[in-house]
């Protein structure tokens, strides 16, 4: 398969219509409908859902699209690696990160770099450890920040100097929020709201571990893959949020407080990237700023 043909099947996926897509690519409707024919019979799988109207993606097409963004994706990041001069640093750098206040330092190593290289550019991806590591694994980011047990067989890593506190986000008005600090216990019965990462994570620092209760044991009545919306579930009472501190910004006249928990451990935040990976020259200047901070 051609990344030509790649990028006709998601010109019409993102037109929906196989002549507006045709008009965008220069080319005639019949060139692009047969080239899309082709592509079909190649995988032997419908790909297409065609009416009067539009077109829509079937359950193989919406695969494909995922697969194509990602690989075209990649050959633009590695033909702007590769064009750029020898003597010239300049390009992307790209992280995936949770929502910490730790990023806050390498935003600093960046804002440094970038006075020195100003053709660098910085490139964050908001997600979880999960999605971090996932991208991280395919090549699409070239570093993770992530929090936790790091599988040191698969990835080099920095520790980041910022302490992370694990506590609940809750409304000003709960039973809970007179206390100064929590324990496990007063969890038990409560209505929790857990992020991705924390009902998944298998490390020491995990959520169970230290509620000292098993997920069955506790009333878990939604996850979130970000906080923020988390942060909406517990405004509208469905319950408390188990968070770090200061993701969420409960000064002034938010009707929200974070309490810490008094059985949780300091947590560590890495920055991570994969073993022996061959770096970009603007990533390799930014690995060597953070190096030089610490």
């Amino acid at each position: 398969m051609e990344l030509r043909v790649l990028q006709y099947f998601l010109a019409v996926t993102r037109e929906q219509s196989i002549s507006r897509a045709a008009e965008s690519l220069h080319l005639s409707q019949p060139t692009l409908s047969r080239q899309l024919k082709d592509m079909e019979e190649e995988l032997g799988k419908q790909l297409f859902i065609r009416s009067n109207r539009n077109i829509t993606l079937t359950e193989e097409g919406m695969i494909l699209r995922k697969r194509a963004e990602e690989i075209l994706e990649l050959v633009a990041k590695a033909t702007d690696e590769i064009t750029l001069s020898d003597e010239t640093v300049a390009g992307d750098i790209t992280i995936g990160a949770g929502e910490s206040e730790a990023m806050r330092f390498l935003v600093k190593a960046g804002a440094a770099l970038q006075k020195e290289y100003p053709l660098v550019h910085l490139h964050v991806i908001s997600g979880d450890k999960i999605t971090a590591l996932e991208y991280l694994d395919r090549g699409l980011i070239d570093f993770g920040l992530l929090l936790g047990h790091i599988d040191t067989a698969k990835y080099e890593s920095i520790k980041i100097p910022f302490v992370e506190k694990f506590g609940v986000l809750m409304r000003q008005d709960s039973p809970l929020a007179g206390k100064e600090a929590l324990c496990p216990e007063d969890l038990w019965d409560k209505p929790l709201i857990l992020s991705r990462q924390t009902a998944q994570d298998s490390n020491i620092h995990n959520v169970y571990s230290i509620l000292g209760k098993e997920r069955e044991e506790l009333n878990v009545v939604a996850t979130c893959n970000l906080l923020f919306n988390g942060s909406l579930m517990v405004e509208e009472g469905m319950g408390y949020a188990l968070t770090l501190d200061k993701i969420i910004n409960t000064t002034g006249s938010s009707n929200l407080c974070f309490r810490p928990l008094q059985s949780s451990p300091d947590l560590e935040w890495h920055m991570v990237w994969k073993k022996y990976q061959v770096f970009t020259k603007a990533a390799e200047k930014f690995l060597g700023k953070i190096q030089e901070m610490l």
